[in-house]
């Protein structure tokens, strides 16, 4: 108990709380609060008006903008002529710059959008009034910062986050002439004990021995029977020579270009799923050559397809943004293609599936490769958060997701050296 108290994390106070316009952990009675309270929205039409929050698409939407016509602070003092400060408000809470365009037309007769410059400064003007009054508003009431503090604690706050300690850790079988480094021995210990891990290690740091030597100890230990390794093609002799530097007697199975050639794929996938084997070593491309089942294919593309039409339900009926609708649309009719295309295949090539192998640990170098997977986001033009999906992020994403299923989240370790540079986005 008393070891419990010490790590307990401490209550942070409204003070210590950094909370903006826009946060999706404020309740949507809050904001309509604010908004109400700010605007002096009149009784009769605050029942008109609404405030929406879509949790799959993380969209905030205010319903009703146009309907408190004639109140000076919708207008002039939070708002202006051209936009109205609800859609001001809308737009704060959606973390977008608000922006007034003129719309002329072209030679073909289509109207284009033209930046009114001076109108999106007033605009923006007035976006910065509204935030400063949310910061000034939010904790200002003694009941509502007693409620939002407690939430807050409870949500993020509740948690601390287990420490990996690798010193007692014995590395049988390991070359004696090579000791490896506190952080990488910690690193060993957090994929053994821990669940699905990052080496985010800087270049330089050792991620290759902290992923040899916890290779090696999950199949000692009997937590796994079978490891994969997806390295960049070109380093694929390199990293089997320092692997058995590091375990002379490892029994490692290393992929060639020729045993990926098409004659030659399905051998070479039989002797991965016989062979008692420690770890079988392959490159980025080859990975992608081994399919998962059509089976499993079509139920996981169905779930995403089901899932996204949920979404477009839940802002059609919030009236959410176009944008993030056409998105969902459009992300819905390429799975669609997709599980078309499984449908009508005509299998050629009688390949063993990724399931077949035995596999049961994936460890990924430089998986910042596969930061490009398709999501739904109401953020527009952000860099690294990708529109389109990359056919390899895809398939990495649904063979993760299989494996989660065999070993409950604890199959898949994943190291880059760049992961923030890359915005490698990694779906839970």
């Amino acid at each position: 108990m008393e070891a419990l108290e010490k790590v307990q994390p401490k209550d942070l106070t409204a003070s210590e709380i950094s909370v903006r316009l826009g946060a999706t952990w404020i309740p949507e009675s809050d904001i309509a609060d604010f908004m109400f309270e700010l605007l002096q929205t009149p009784n009769y039409s605050q029942w008109k008006i609404k405030v929406h929050f879509s949790r799959h698409t993380g969209e905030w939407n205010i319903e009703g903008k146009s309907m408190d016509r004639g109140n000076p602070r919708v207008t002039n003092t939070y708002g202006t002529n051209r936009v109205n400060a609800y859609k001001i408000i809308e737009d704060t809470l959606n973390l977008r710059d608000t922006r007034v365009f003129d719309y002329v037309e072209d030679e073909e007769g289509k109207r284009k959008p033209i930046l009114n410059r001076k109108e999106t400064a007033i605009a923006q003007g007035k976006q910065d009034l509204i935030k400063q009054a949310f910061q000034e508003w939010i904790w200002k009431d003694p009941k509502r910062r007693q409620r939002l503090t407690e939430d807050y604690n409870e949500r993020f706050n509740s948690i601390r986050p287990r420490e990996y300690d690798g010193s007692h850790l014995h590395f049988y079988g390991m070359n004696p002439e090579i000791t490896l480094r506190k952080h990488q021995k910690d690193g060993v210990a957090r994929i053994i004990y821990g669940g699905n891990t990052l080496l985010a290690y800087v270049v330089g740091a050792g991620k290759t021995y902290t992923m040899v030597a916890a290779a090696m100890e999950c199949k000692r230990l009997g937590l796994c029977s079978k490891s994969m390794i997806v390295v960049p093609n070109h380093i694929i002799e390199q990293f089997a020579t320092e692997w058995l530097q590091l375990y002379p007697a490892a029994n490692i199975l290393v992929a060639t270009k020729k045993d990926f050639e098409k004659k030659n794929r399905k051998k070479f996938c039989g002797r991965i799923a016989t062979s008692d084997i420690d770890a079988v070593i392959i490159g980025h491309s080859q990975f992608e050559k081994i399919p998962l089942s059509v089976e499993r294919q079509e139920r996981m593309l169905q779930m995403e397809i089901d899932e996204i039409i949920e979404g477009i339900a839940e802002a059609k009926k919030i009236q959410g943004s176009r944008f993030t609708v056409k998105q969902m649309e459009r992300a819905k009719k390429s799975l669609e293609t997709r599980l078309k295309r499984l449908h009508d295949q005509s299998r050629k090539d009688d390949m063993i599936t990724f399931e077949e192998l035995g596999v049961d640990r994936l460890f990924v170098d430089e998986a910042d490769g596969y930061k490009n997977l398709y999501l739904t986001t109401k953020m527009r033009n952000v860099g690294g958060v990708a529109q389109t999906e990359a056919k390899k992020s895809s398939d990495m994403y649904m063979k993760c997701r299989y494996l989660d299923e065999i070993t409950g989240g604890k199959g898949v370790i994943f190291s880059t050296g760049t992961p923030v540079s890359n915005s490698m986005v990694v779906r839970p």
